[in-house]
């Protein structure tokens, strides 16, 4: 069975360095309007050695009309925090039942 492609985005660190992320899932939360991305290192992605990935999440806006114009926003909040937390688990079973 194929491996679904992921969106993909480059990154840039505190260097200024380019880092290429895949986009493991976005949502929005309507009581604040407000929009979520969880990503992963496209190294750490690619690498089959090991179950365990860093995950790197943002809140983002989007900035124009491109679909990869984006701004995106360190998690503020505690109940940020924890909402993604919940949804990278509802995401993981997602994936081991689709296994």
């Amino acid at each position: 069975m194929a491996k679904e492609e992921r969106e993909r985005i480059i990154i840039p660190d505190e260097n200024g360095d380019e880092n290429l992320f895949e986009v493991l899932f976005k949502f929005d939360v309507d009581q604040t309007g407000k929009s979520y991305m969880v990503t992963i290192p496209i190294a750490d992605s690619e690498d089959d050695d090991t179950d365990e990935v860093e995950v790197f999440p943002f809140r983002y806006e989007e900035k124009g009309e491109a679909d990869d114009d984006l701004a995106l926003f360190p998690l503020e909040t505690d109940e940020e925090w924890d909402m993604i937390e919940e949804m990278l688990n509802t995401f993981q079973d997602d994936e081991y039942e689709t296994e």
